[in-house]
């Protein structure tokens, strides 16, 4: 895929994520304002598991060496989930994301998932936007339930 940035077509590689894209990763992530981040789910550590359970779900988007959008990816057998899915504030709005995710949808596909969810902080305008553009569906129909296992995984948001 390519995109124009400042009257420029820059070449936008979407490929599966590595244990070795954590460090640009995580820069992303602590670079997009309200974005929550867990100490030990989003550690090193706890990426590197994540990818290693799910191999070949996980999505970056990479432009000039750098990786500009992430999104994690990952199943249970049943059912894939999106997590973390970001695109840098000045790469956005030019179709990323949205390949990221029907990358991600494809690989899940692959290994015979069938139905994608994810979960979006309702203070979350622009990731709420952007699902409702692309034509995923606002469930009003269940609640969402978390019990915490370790209290020292701590959100903290940027």
């Amino acid at each position: 895929m390519e995109i124009e940035k400042n009257k420029y077509i820059i070449p936008i590689e979407v490929r599966a994520m590595t244990e070795e894209d954590y460090d640009q990763v995580y820069c992303l992530w602590k670079g997009i304002r309200g974005f929550g981040i867990r100490s030990m789910d989003d550690s090193r550590e706890g990426v590197s598991r994540f990818l290693r359970r799910n191999p070949d779900t996980s999505i970056v988007a990479e432009a000039e060496g750098e990786i500009v959008g992430a999104v994690l990816c990952g199943h249970d057998g049943r059912r894939g989930c999106f997590y973390h899915v970001c695109v840098r504030e000045d790469y956005r709005q030019r179709g990323i994301g949205k390949a990221m995710a029907v990358s991600a949808m494809r690989a899940l596909q692959k290994e015979q998932i069938n139905k994608v969810c994810l979960i979006a902080f309702k203070k979350n305008e622009v990731g709420n936007s952007f699902w409702k553009s692309v034509g995923w569906t606002f469930r009003d129909d269940l609640n969402y339930y978390d019990f915490v296992l370790n209290d020292d995984n701590i959100t903290t948001f940027q």
